[in-house]
């Protein structure tokens, strides 16, 4: 007698109509979340209220001048806070980006004045300057191990003494001789320095450079294989090794696009007011790194993007020149910068919570 099992074919109940079994993994986060999770929406809403707020206690802002004012001071940071952000995206920063500004704009100077050249001459080799300070912090940073703060720290010491150093030594003064009678200086203030009539109000030239360069970070960013290489190190630079990202070249050329970013400033400065001020630039770095953080950028790398900062640069814009149209004590730039900061950070946390709850 043979037993024969029959096994009952297996029922399955269908899911109800419209209705999509998924487990944490599967799960897709909604719109919401989703647009939530990028780093510039906290300091869109921030500069949006920030605009609001002078709006309405500064009437003077109202005025096509003055928002053509806000914007000038704001392209001045934000074109330093583009490469900054980037940088801080590849999971470092730069203390000597402020005083940097100030060493190209003097060598600048001191070359074309002191040897009678054309001011070009100077202005290429100030960008060849600015360029090797950048790649020298890579070349530490990425030979010695330490941290790009203690590398960058010693930078700008040495910048700062030798800024006031040799211009002394050159000059007899603390700051450069005047250039504007020089060969050259006209076209290249036209680049660097210039405005533009737009609805019978001067806009300066460095905003168009300003939102160029943005742009063209954005695309980097986004679209292309460096852009991935930035996020890669920022996020872990021994995993981007071992899949072949260069990390060495990475961390260097972005050290000296920072430098690109001061050479530009420098020389907006120099062509600007015709003369540079050695002792300069102390504090503008905090400023730069400031509206990186602001613009969604992590400390600790591999998040951020190239927009944030521009809003972030905005905040800084409007703060600084809605205090003076608002009438009140300038003094109080410093306690808006640090509130902005602070509820830059605490947004941009619950940001990324909200961005990554299930």
């Amino acid at each position: 007698m043979s037993m024969t099992q029959h096994a009952e074919p297996a029922v399955t109940t269908p899911p109800a109509p419209g209705r999509k079994e998924t487990d944490g993994r599967t799960s897709r986060r909604s719109p919401a979340l989703r647009l939530l999770a990028r780093p510039e929406v906290g300091v869109f809403l921030g500069a949006v209220a920030v605009f609001v707020f002078f709006l309405i206690t500064a009437p003077p802002v109202r005025d096509g001048s003055s928002m053509a004012n806000v914007l000038y001071q704001s392209s001045t940071i934000g074109i330093m806070a583009l490469p900054v952000a980037l940088l801080m995206i590849g999971g470092e920063f730069d203390l000597s980006a402020g005083v940097a500004v100030i060493t190209s704009a003097l060598t600048a100077s001191m070359l074309s004045y002191q040897l009678t050249m054309n001011v070009w001459v100077g202005v290429v080799v100030a960008l060849i300057v600015s360029l090797g300070i950048g790649a020298f912090n890579g070349w530490m940073l990425v030979k010695t191990g330490l941290p790009s703060f203690l590398v960058t720290l010693g930078t700008f010491l040495i910048l700062q003494g030798v800024n006031l150093a040799v211009t002394k030594l050159v000059t007899g003064n603390v700051a450069t001789d005047d250039i504007s009678t020089m060969d050259g200086f006209g076209q290249a203030r036209r680049i660097f320095a210039s405005s533009f009539d737009v609805g019978g109000v001067q806009v300066k030239i460095t905003v168009v450079w300003w939102l160029v360069f943005a742009a063209v970070a954005t695309w980097v960013l986004l679209r292309t294989k460096y852009g991935n290489w930035i996020f890669a190190v920022g996020g872990n630079k021994e995993s981007a090794r071992a899949v072949g990202v260069p990390v060495t070249f990475t961390k260097i050329s972005l050290f000296m696009l920072v430098g690109f970013g001061a050479w530009f400033v420098g020389m907006h400065q120099l062509f600007t007011f015709n003369t540079v001020q050695s002792g300069e630039g102390v504090g503008q770095e905090l400023i730069y790194i400031a509206a990186a953080v602001i613009g969604g950028c992590l400390l600790t790398g591999g998040y951020g993007s190239a927009i944030g900062p521009v809003f972030g640069a905005f905040m800084f814009g409007m703060v600084q020149q809605g205090i003076v149209y608002a009438g009140w004590n300038p003094d109080w730039f410093k306690a808006f910068l640090g509130v902005m900061l602070l509820g830059a950070v605490l947004i941009n946390l619950w940001v990324q919570r909200t961005a990554t709850r299930r």
